[in-house]
């Protein structure tokens, strides 16, 4: 396989952020006003036919910009919540709210879908740049635009930043601010195998091991057996006992009340 063929694999890497004081205020600011305008889209895309990207922009797209938001901030957000739509809908199908016409399918079909306060917002290259030499982002927020946040990773995860693409999601959790990259990183070379090892699991034994020779190995699952049965059983003679312990209450008790 050639460079020109490589395969890519997306990846998501979590960095954690760093925000002094002063900077983690408009970062707070910036996911409220966020959620708030999802909020706004969110109500319009339960009245409408059309919950695509596309058809909300043309809806909402004013009003987005009316709130304080600036054109990439107001394009993320309305996908964002046509996206939630998009997964709403998927389970509805797949009928993982329950069966299609339940009272639980349809009292979620006919709400509107909310959004947390602070949750997390997608920002894309324009919204967010990447100083890796510093340790700092660049990201856009509601009050102007914050340069110099640092944030801190391994060294692994700074290799993966290299080949950042797409989105980025702002995420506070847990009074921590955190960032979640997406990569694109090349896929490994193949390996042409020689050797292999085939393991074959079970329950009389857990595994057998074999390869292209005579030689074997088994692990018995005897031992495993032989301890579920005894917590059964223990699990079982204590239930026994604590029925017969409540039945000696009741019947004490039966007696001491019963009428003579």
């Amino acid at each position: 396989m050639n460079s020109s063929q490589r395969v890519s694999i997306g990846r998501v890497v979590k960095i954690k952020l760093a925000p002094t004081d002063a900077q983690a205020h408009p970062l707070h600011d910036t996911l409220m006003l966020c959620n708030t305008a999802a909020g706004v889209v969110s109500r319009v895309a339960q009245a409408s036919e059309d919950c695509r990207a596309f058809a909300l922009q043309k809806a909402v797209y004013h009003q987005l910009k009316a709130l304080g938001l600036s054109a990439q901030p107001a394009v993320r957000t309305i996908k964002k919540v046509a996206d939630a739509y998009a997964t709403r809908g998927a389970n509805l199908e797949a009928g993982d709210y329950g069966p299609r016409g339940g009272k639980r399918a349809t009292d979620i079909a006919a709400a509107a879908i909310g959004f947390r306060a602070l949750a997390a917002q997608p920002f894309d290259d324009r919204c967010l740049s990447w100083k890796q030499q510093g340790s700092t982002i660049s990201i856009w927020t509601s009050e102007d635009r914050l340069k110099a946040v640092r944030y801190v990773c391994a060294p692994w995860q700074r290799a993966l930043l290299e080949h950042c693409c797409g989105e980025t999601d702002l995420v506070f959790r847990d009074n921590m601010w955190f960032l979640h990259a997406t990569v694109d990183v090349p896929a490994p070379e193949p390996v042409v195998v020689e050797e292999f090892l085939g393991v074959d699991l079970g329950i009389v034994n857990l595994a057998v091991t074999s390869d292209d020779t005579a030689a074997s190995a088994d692990w018995s699952g005897g031992a495993v057996t032989a301890r579920r049965g005894k917590y059964t059983r223990t699990r079982r003679t204590g239930s026994h006992r604590i029925g017969l312990c409540a039945g000696c209450v009741d019947m004490s008790i039966r007696q001491i009340t019963m009428p003579r």
